[in-house]
């Protein structure tokens, strides 16, 4: 837990100006700064920085905030993340009450270390492109890929000359270690005694920085001007670099997505430069693997849809399966994912420039959403025509099923693939959660010969213990509940949004786990945080106004029905919530061993792990 105290006195040395001014072209007006939006698209400036009040504001859309709210809200950070990384700019250092003297001292000089490495590589990304100035084969390469010389400033493109050690001119010691360390350069292991011959890592490539959501380099894609092998060449694994995590182009795609409304990921990198240089500017590209969970989540941190885009040949279809399974653990009923398949013959930075972005931008509309996706994939190789081919669609969809949270969606697909296997909804339903079925409606049976009238006992039957002591006219109250039971998410939900104070006393990792719940749950944390962070805790009056106010109120009203009509009174809410967290940590912890492939003690899911395999092999999809 972050002290409030610390969060005021970081603020107070914070200048918000310099702040927004690394992210958004400002220029003074007045007593005020000035600046086009970064929150939606605008032409002329509505986007005023007080550095008096140490906060921003925009006429245009009413954004609001300080410094904490605008990395926040900008770069998709938690509030952690902007807090620290605040805090590194001012020296310094955030209080965390439960780690020990020795852990605060490690984070610190690991935070020192990534800082370190990432000047390194800044410092290479500018002498690259100093290099590519000075190699006209290297500008006409790119001129004949249609790329213009200001799309090239924009994502810093730069080029690796030949030459073993043409790196050493860009640094005053070639035998520094951290060039090692950041990937620059191999040293490969030699006998004791023996000197390492270092040499560039890349070589004859046109680099393209890779960075993060705060703008520093982290690393390196590199391709080869002529033919050669590999065609693309990245960066290692190093302390700031991890390719299973990182997005090319999304620092530079983040303020088009919020424009267009979606994240458009492509396959290559030249394909995120290409859709730029004609306008496409919300494209992001995986580095050199495929799709993970992890990537998709960050991009749901931008945006509410994610397109993907493959080519329309075998290679790209059996991308669009990893994809699939990537997507499926974040797919709510507020977060869309859809599938783009171009013509076999083109990838998308050929298919802008032969056709342009109208026709581009046509695609997209028609792309494939998840649902038809998924009983497309469930599908293959199925004559649906037959009881058998029938069988072996449901019985390949039921793993991609399963990994969709619970929600609306999760329940849509459970009937539309019942409908595909010509199987009644309910009976599907029992089957793969595995509880019983219910009688069918016997009323719709045939007739058949009328039975003789059961004995029936004479007189009123009179209950025994307290039913006779009723008074006559008294109401009986239903034995169960009116309303469904809450779940987890509503109590833990209900009970943050009631007592907004217990939020300061949650431990970062459960933060985020209600910052991340799909559907209503997290869209009102995520509203609940960014009230904290710009009112404090507050009382429910206050909440509930503000819900009203950005039309949240009846969502928050339907949390707390059921248990208003159960007559459920908090006597111990932070014990409450204590508990409710727990479930939802506990239930987390089982969706991840699930979708990680991990055992799990439930031979259901353990079945349907075994299922995605066979799927997984029988579209030739391997794990990377």
């Amino acid at each position: 837990m972050i002290p409030q105290g610390f969060i005021q006195d970081l603020l107070s040395r914070v200048d918000i100006v310099e702040v927004v001014g690394r992210h958004v072209d400002l220029k003074k007006a007045g007593i005020n700064h000035k600046g086009l939006c970064p929150f939606h698209g605008e032409k002329s400036p509505s986007f005023i920085v007080s550095p008096s009040r140490q906060t921003y504001h925009c006429f245009g859309c009413g954004v609001h905030g300080n410094a904490i709210g605008f990395l926040m809200e900008h770069t998709a950070a938690t509030f952690v993340e902007a807090v620290e990384d605040l805090a590194q700019q001012v020296g310094m250092v955030v209080p965390q009450e439960d780690r020990s003297p020795e852990q605060i001292e490690r984070a610190k000089a690991e935070k020192a270390r990534q800082h370190s490495l990432t000047d390194v590589l800044a410092r290479a990304s500018g002498h690259y492109q100093a290099q590519l100035r000075k190699s006209p084969r290297a500008v006409a390469y790119l001129k004949g890929r249609g790329l213009t010389g200001q799309i090239a400033k924009r994502f810093e493109l730069g080029y690796a000359p030949e030459g073993w050690r043409a790196l050493a001119s860009g640094f005053p010691s070639y035998d520094d270690p951290q060039l090692v360390e950041s990937g620059l350069v191999i040293s490969p292991e030699v006998e004791p005694g023996e000197d390492a011959k270092r040499y560039d890592r890349f070589r004859d490539r046109i680099m393209f920085p890779i960075r993060n959501v705060q703008g520093e380099v982290i690393g390196f894609g590199g391709r080869v001007l002529d033919k050669g092998e590999p065609k693309y060449l990245n960066s290692p694994e190093t302390p700031v670099f991890s390719k299973g995590k990182e997005l090319y182009g999304l620092f530079e795609g983040r303020q088009a997505m919020r424009q267009r409304g979606y994240a458009l990921v492509v396959e290559g990198y030249m394909d995120v430069v290409a859709l730029a240089q004609y306008g496409i500017g919300n494209a992001v590209a995986t580095l050199g693997t495929a799709c993970t969970a992890e990537h998709v989540h960050k991009l749901f941190r931008h945006t509410d849809m994610v397109v993907f885009s493959f080519d329309g040949d075998a290679a790209g279809r059996r991308a669009a399966v990893r994809a699939l399974e990537a997507a499926l653990p974040h797919a709510t009923e507020t977060h869309t994912v859809k599938f783009l398949f171009l013509p076999t013959e083109h990838d998308p930075d050929s298919y802008v420039r032969e056709l342009g972005a109208e026709a581009f931008e046509r695609c997209v509309e028609g792309a494939v959403p998840l649902s038809r996706q998924l009983i497309t994939v469930a599908g293959d190789g199925c004559d649906l025509g037959t009881p058998e081919g029938r069988a072996r669609m449901l019985n390949q969809a039921r793993p991609l099923w399963n990994l969709l949270p619970d929600g609306l969606l999760r329940r849509q697909l459970l009937g539309e693939i019942a409908r595909q296997g010509q199987m009644p909804e309910r009976e599907l339903q029992a089957l793969w959660l595995g509880e019983a079925v219910a009688p069918a409606a016997a009323a719709a049976a045939p007739a058949g010969p009328a039975e003789r009238p059961r004995w029936q006992p004479k007189g009123e039957w009179k209950p025994k213990g307290d039913w006779k002591n009723r008074q006559r006219g008294e109401e009986i109250r239903p034995a169960g509940p009116r309303a469904a039971p809450a779940t987890h998410a509503d109590s833990a939900t209900r009970l943050l949004l009631l007592h907004s104070e217990l939020w300061d006393a949650l431990a970062d990792e459960d933060r985020a786990l209600m910052h991340d719940l799909p559907g209503i749950h997290g869209e009102l944390i995520q509203w609940l945080e960014r009230h904290l962070t710009h009112h404090g805790a507050s009382p429910w009056a206050v909440i509930e106004a503000g819900l009203l106010a950005d039309g949240l109120s009846a969502a928050a009203a339907r949390l707390s029905r059921p248990s208003r009509e159960l007559g459920v009174e908090e006597q111990n809410p932070a014990g409450d919530l204590e508990i409710a967290i727990g479930q939802l940590r506990r239930q987390r912890q089982q969706a991840l061993a699930a979708t990680a492939g991990g055992s799990a003690t439930d031979e259901d899911r353990r079945r349907a792990l075994e299922l995605m395999a066979t799927l997984r092999a029988h579209h030739g999809v391997t794990r990377s």
